[in-house]
């Protein structure tokens, strides 16, 4: 039997972006699965985008850019864009916790 190495990182396999988005947007139709960060919620007040605008992007927007790892296995971070109704776009930054949860990091305005 072959021993194996302790210490060694284990590779982890980026999901597809299509898999991803709609576990976003299943986890995200229940507001109780989501957590947002103090960071994001001062970015929100101070931008003026509502926790419901936030909810609406996780449900409803679609992935932009790379697919990164979390701090732990099997957590991935991403951010997911969506247009705010006659307005501008909103991007917001979430982590996919292994609980299925998702903790949301930030909130920006995408044209700034």
């Amino acid at each position: 039997m072959a021993q194996r190495d302790r210490g060694k990182a284990v590779a982890q396999f980026r999901p597809r972006i299509a898999q991803l988005q709609l576990q976003i947007r299943s986890v995200a139709s229940d507001s109780r699965n989501v957590n947002f960060g103090n960071h994001a919620l001062d970015r929100m007040e101070l931008r003026s985008i509502t926790t419901l605008d936030a909810l609406r992007v996780l449900r409803f927007g679609d992935i932009h850019g790379d697919v990164q790892p979390g701090r732990q296995a099997g957590e991935w971070k991403c951010k997911v864009v969506a247009r705010k109704r006659g307005h501008r776009e909103i991007g917001v930054v979430t982590i996919i916790l292994r609980t299925g949860r998702l903790f949301v990091k930030t909130v920006e305005w995408e044209d700034l």
